[in-house]
């Protein structure tokens, strides 16, 4: 219903009813609590004039990135190419994949375009990505640009971490502010069988020199596959003690030539148990509403770990995340097979009127869920790498 009224108002209109309407449903937070009323001061503040002002007044998240359930899209994420130095077994399928030709990618100038559009419409993150992200040789110059778009937040990047030590010192004055570094194993040999590539040693680099300069937490993505490295979790949780670490185990997902078996998945609940069992006093941390993850940290500790439960407990009802692929397609679900290209659109003269049109009839066909792991395994999509991570 108030999703509804949003999209019949249109662009950042009806403020007033909108807040009514959004009041009056009784929305329930992610969790199932029920949303707490307003403190004593904020219910003073809602009824002095400056406050009743500021409401009134005040631009809502945009229609366009709203969705039907009510879900608001502020974290965009962009892959910058479908080119990857690591041929990772859970992403990229054994004989490779064919490459979009370097035409049909975005350019840089179409990449600053279509984010600065979005930042517009309320988006306060993006996230850059791939294949590898950091293998573009503009990379650098990319989150430069992005840097200057009034409204975003945050500027994040997904690597392998391969030349991280080379390019980091030069991204953060660009304006980097937040890494996640995929290594699946801590042990060297595996690490080459698991990616198929050497490279072990300059990721473990690329870890200390974002600790280096700053990062905080510096976020380590490990994928948990059965009988590859469901026996280090134990290791990866240890690691996080004397470091300033997040590492983020991550339930394996199925995508094109990847080979997902439901066998090979290991659940948060097990690897929770797993943990739990090692370290009892693991303590659960409190989380944002639209977070994919579930965190813990055993006490006195400097990192901690957290849990992306994408097949075993999904997230979708609180999702706010929306991708562009490479080759410039908006895709709303990380799951979903359909596709928009905004590529097209802007190659064939497009106004920024129309483009958000597009987007929001795209946002506005976002189903409730995704179609579950065992369904998801049997539907057509991109392998990984052609997604973005």
């Amino acid at each position: 219903m108030a999703a509804a009224a949003v999209r019949a108002w249109g662009r950042r209109g009806g403020v007033a009813v909108l807040r009514g309407a959004l009041a009056a449903a009784g929305r329930a937070c992610s969790t199932g609590a029920p949303v707490r009323a307003p403190s004593t001061a904020a219910q003073e503040l809602q009824s002095s004039g400056r406050g009743r002002f500021l409401l009134d007044h005040a631009a809502p998240f945009s229609a366009f990135l709203t969705d039907s359930f009510g879900r608001q899209h502020n974290y965009l994420r962009i892959s910058l190419t479908e080119k990857c130095n690591l041929r990772c077994q859970y992403c990229m399928p054994e004989e490779g994949v064919q490459l979009t030709p370097k035409s049909e990618l975005l350019t840089a100038q179409e990449i600053i375009t279509l984010a600065r559009l979005f930042v517009k419409e309320g988006v306060e993150k993006i996230r850059l990505t791939g294949g590898e992200p950091l293998i573009r040789p503009d990379v650098v110059d990319i989150v430069g640009q992005l840097y200057k778009l009034e409204g975003l937040k945050t500027i994040a990047v997904t690597t392998n971490g391969i030349n991280l030590t080379r390019l980091l010192p030069r991204l953060k004055e660009a304006g980097l502010n937040a890494i996640n570094i995929s290594l699946d194993t801590l042990v060297p040999a595996k690490f080459e069988f698991i990616v198929r590539r050497k490279g072990f040693h300059k990721v473990m680099e690329g870890i200390h020199k974002a600790i280096e300069l700053g990062y905080c937490p510096v976020k380590v993505n490990c994928v948990v596959m059965r009988g590859f490295n469901e026996d280090e979790l134990l290791g990866f949780v240890d690691f996080t003690k004397d470091l300033p670490l997040d590492v983020r185990f991550i339930e394996y997902m199925p995508f094109d030539g990847n080979k997902w078996n439901f066998k090979k998945m290991v659940s948060y609940k097990e690897m929770l148990d797993t943990i739990k069992q090692r370290w009892p006093e693991l303590e659960k941390l409190p989380c944002e509403a639209s977070s994919t993850a579930k965190s813990y940290k055993v006490p006195h500790f400097q990192g901690q770990i957290s849990f992306i439960t994408s097949m075993s407990e999904h997230f979708c009802g609180s999702c706010n995340r929306l991708r562009i692929t490479a080759d410039g397609n908006l895709k709303v679900c990380l799951f979903g097979n359909s596709e928009v290209s905004l590529r097209d659109h802007l190659r064939s003269g497009a106004s920024e009127e129309e483009l958000v049109q597009i987007i929001g009839a795209a946002v506005g066909r976002k189903k409730k869920q995704h179609a579950g792991m065992f369904n998801i395994s049997q539907m057509k999509n991109r392998p990984m790498i052609l997604i973005g991570g």
